[in-house]
C-alpha cells in the first residue's frame, strides 16, 4: 500500500509508504499500528520488522522503519492522503516518492519483503 502526500504537506503530490513520527514512550511497532488506524481507518497486524532508512532533508532527518503487516480488521477510510494505491513491487518504480521512501527501495528489494 502506498499513500500520496496531500497538498500543503512537505513532499505534497509524491507516495509515500503508511507511517508517522512516534509518539513519547512509543516504538515504531506500535507507532505504525496507531498511524494506519488514525490515517486509514485499517487495524493491522505487524509481522515483521522490515527495513530502515535515514534521510537527511534541509531541515530535519527521519529514521523510517518499515513493516510487513496484514489487516487485520477495519474498512479503507483514507483521513490524511489525497489518495492511496495496492501496487504490486514491480509497479513501484512508476510512482514518483519521497525522497526517504525512495532512498528505502534504492536500497532493498522490495519483492523479497512479501516473502516469507
Amino acid at each position: 500500500m502506498i499513500c500520496q502526500r496531500p497538498q500543503g504537506k512537505n513532499c505534497a503530490g509524491l507516495w509515500e509508504f503508511p507511517g508517522g513520527k512516534t509518539e513519547p514512550g512509543e516504538d515504531a511497532e506500535a507507532c505504525i499500528v496507531r498511524e494506519c488506524r488514525e490515517e486509514l481507518g485499517l487495524c493491522l497486524r505487524v509481522l515483521r520488522r522490515w527495513a530502515e532508512v535515514e534521510h537527511a532533508y534541509p531541515s530535519f532527518t527521519v529514521h523510517l522503519t518499515f513493516f510487513v503487516c496484514e489487516i487485520a480488521a477495519g474498512e479503507l477510510r483514507p483521513a490524511e492522503h489525497a489518495a492511496v494505491r495496492w501496487i504490486t513491487p514491480e509497479e513501484a518504480e512508476a510512482y514518483a516518492f519521497c525522497p526517504a521512501d525512495a532512498k528505502m527501495l534504492s536500497q532493498t528489494d522490495l519483492a523479497s519483503a512479501l516473502e516469507g
